[in-house]
């Protein structure tokens, strides 16, 4: 308990240490709530970034960030950090329904974006987005959808347990308490592309196609719930849905926004179809089969706590007639803080048990626009087909896609 303890301490307020003279340098759009955590927390600790400027709406609010948070410069708008030179890189936390227009303009700016997910409101502005000439041009700007939670050696080690060829079903749910979401917020504005589906929901949608390595045939169902107070009736709270995959395979997420107080880390559950183990031992007339169960607990935020569980069911059975002989279970649980915890080909990796999923991804991020290898990387494709799955979602479910914005 003391080195969770010390470990999680650590993560949010890590040690500071000397920046090199060729750190890249940040700008933030918005004085967002989600900034400190996804971005300049984890800046702290890596000698090659500098936060240098921020912009706001309200100009007295981001002036009071600023100084929160040591950030230099406040500037008088979002334009004209796209238009400062000393910017390398901006990091937009705008509101969903504003992430495709800025993520163009800072492209077209020629600087390097690091762009939280969802990355726009639909597959439509992805297709534009990861598309633009300036991204296939020599020297291109960097972009990247920030899905933190798959840069986490705790999500590496749990996909390793899994053969997606073999996968049968799986059970994906996050939630956050109602306490912290006021309906007044922008994830329930129509508007700004809020609902479930695009806050925490494709968090789930990620992770699933990530297990069955393919995208979905088909969204079987999509159940869910919304205020009905006439204002906020086309976003989502919550909702349940289910997706077949290519195998035929079956896929469930479920999300609410508006869950108890108590919080649930989120929870990826797999169940494999029935595998046959080679056994040199048996007789000819018999076979060993394994059906498995691996779940991890805290897909969205293993740095904080994680636990991946694999159940083993076997059974030795005749041949002729499938009669069981022996039956046993077989059950082991994991965790990886660090890539050398988690082994693999990625053991050498650097990096520290208290390292956020926001700060793995922002050294793979520092490496790609340095021209360094990268080991994990959320493709152009990718963040195009993970806005494929969430239209195909709202589709069904009947509240229809997020707006398109009119910006070209």
């Amino acid at each position: 308990m003391t080195s969770t303890i010390s470990r999680v301490f650590t993560a949010f307020g890590p040690p500071a240490v000397e920046k090199k003279s060729d750190a890249i340098r940040f700008g933030i759009l918005g004085a967002a709530k989600i900034a400190p955590l996804a971005l300049i927390t984890p800046v702290k600790s890596h000698p090659e970034v500098i936060v240098q400027a921020i912009s706001a709406r309200d100009h007295a609010r981001a002036e009071e960030f600023a100084k929160k948070h040591g950030i230099p410069q406040v500037r008088s708008s979002y334009q004209e950090i796209l238009d400062d030179p000393n910017i390398d890189v901006i990091f937009i936390p705008l509101p969903n329904g504003l992430h495709f227009e800025w993520a163009v303009r800072a492209i077209r700016a020629g600087k390097h974006v690091l762009l939280e997910k969802p990355s726009t409101s639909n597959a439509t502005e992805a297709g534009i987005l990861f598309n633009l000439p300036e991204l296939s041009r020599p020297n291109a700007p960097i972009l990247l959808e920030a899905f933190h939670n798959r840069f986490h050696p705790a999500v590496r080690l749990f996909q390793s347990f899994i053969n997606p060829a073999d996968v049968v079903h799986v059970h994906t749910d996050s939630m956050v308490p109602w306490l912290l979401t006021a309906k007044d917020n922008i994830e329930f504005n129509y508007s700004l592309s809020g609902g479930s589906m695009m806050n925490l929901g494709t968090y789930n949608f990620g992770i699933l196609r990530m297990i069955f390595n393919d995208e979905p045939v088909e969204c079987l169902s999509c159940e869910t719930s919304v205020l009905g107070d006439g204002v906020h009736d086309k976003c989502d709270y919550d909702f349940k849905a289910q997706f077949r995959f290519p195998n035929g395979g079956i896929g469930e997420a479920t999300t609410t926004l508006r869950g108890p107080i108590l919080w649930k880390p989120s929870e990826a559950r797999v169940t494999t179809r029935e595998v046959v183990v080679p056994d040199k031992t048996l007789p000819p007339t018999e076979e060993k089969v394994l059906t498995r169960q691996v779940t991890l607990h805290g897909f969205m935020h293993a740095f904080i706590w994680h636990r991946i569980d694999i159940k083993d069911s076997y059974v030795i059975r005749n041949k002729e007639n499938r009669r069981p002989v022996k039956k046993w279970t077989e059950s082991k649980s994991h965790k990886a803080y660090t890539y050398k915890e988690a082994g693999g080909a990625f053991a050498t990796l650097p990096g520290e048990d208290w390292w956020m999923s926001y700060r793995w991804q922002l050294e793979e991020f520092v490496n790609r626009v340095k021209g360094r290898p990268t080991q994990y990387w959320v493709s152009a494709e990718d963040s195009v087909k993970q806005m494929k799955m969430i239209d195909m979602a709202y589709e069904k479910s009947g509240l229809g896609l997020r707006p398109t914005s009119s910006f070209r």
